[in-house]
């Protein structure tokens, strides 16, 4: 099958570089590096062993790229309206659309753009950082789940998964929303507060205040999720992401970088959509809550 990425970045950028690797046709979008990759490829420098891909299919404009089977979105949530212009021309009749990121009621937002277009989520879970240019730093894990939204074709998600797994990336079809809300029992707590405290993982679980914190800011997402119908994530779920976080290197998250090199951050889909989601089905995330407000704050500093 062939593949664009839009977002050639430490997510989309990663799962791209390993399926050309794997030998799939892959396209790239790029913007503040096209040159440079252009020029000298793609290195990832990966925790299961460091690759390059020497010649990548590079572009910086999409209306050079060809229509494909699959694209994948690793743009910021910040930039999802630039989907709209982004996609029609890699789109063919029967084209899927994974949206790799982060957040709560992206695929909704895209299906109202696109209402014929088949949608599913990527769920990533990995450490991943591009800090410059044409260098992925893949520091661990690196496992991603896809949640079918809008696709009547099962044999497309199968093939899309059977890729993943046949390039060395462990993939499984999960159910859309139970994946994205679980996702978010780890993304609402991590990003928001290491930007708030300005500080990373591991300092955050070593004080037993803000380990506390974070527990507590996990099970508002578990409640908000099961007030939602998701029935799969209780308190054994939250326990589980600690000790994962515990054994992962001293990590930033995708927010805390943004905050470091002063882009946007992503608090709509990660803190503002869910938390109004949860409270229109009668559940309140105080404490997300503030959480978002305080970040509000931070970004506007930023300007």
């Amino acid at each position: 099958m062939t593949y664009a990425v839009i977002g050639t970045g430490a997510i989309g950028g990663f799962y791209g570089a390993r399926l050309a690797q794997a030998g799939h046709d892959v396209h790239f979008l790029l913007h503040s590096d096209y040159e440079y990759v252009a020029s000298h490829g793609l290195q990832v420098l990966s925790c299961d062993g460091d690759f390059y891909l020497p010649h990548v299919k590079a572009y910086s404009d999409v209306h050079a790229m060809p229509r494909v089977d699959v694209v994948l979105v690793g743009l910021k949530s910040t930039n999802e309206h630039l989907l709209r212009t982004l996609l029609p021309p890699l789109l063919g009749e029967k084209t899927l659309v994974v949206l790799i990121q982060n957040g709560i009621g992206l695929e909704a937002d895209v299906q109202s753009w696109f209402p014929g277009v088949a949608l599913a989520a990527g769920l990533a879970f990995i450490c991943s950082a591009k800090t410059e240019p044409g260098v992925i730093r893949h520091q661990c894990y690196g496992s991603i789940n896809i949640g079918n939204f809008s696709c009547a074709d099962q044999g497309l998600i199968d093939a899309v998964v059977q890729n993943f797994c046949d390039a060395g990336i462990e993939a499984h079809e999960v159910d859309y929303t139970e994946a994205r809300w679980r996702k978010a029992v780890w993304n609402m707590p991590f990003n928001g507060m290491t930007v708030a405290l300005r500080t990373q993982t591991d300092a955050l679980l070593a004080h037993p205040s803000t380990r506390r914190l974070i527990y507590e800011q996990m099970m508002e997402v578990i409640g908000a999720a099961n007030a939602l119908g998701v029935t799969a994530l209780d308190e054994s779920f939250a326990h589980k992401m600690l000790q994962m976080t515990d054994d992962m290197v001293p990590y930033s998250p995708s927010m805390r970088l943004d905050y470091d090199f002063h882009r946007p951050m992503e608090i709509y889909y990660i803190y503002t959509r869910p938390i109004a989601e949860a409270h229109a089905a009668g559940f309140d995330m105080p404490r997300l809550a503030m959480l978002e407000s305080e970040l509000l704050f931070i970004e506007k500093g930023l300007r």
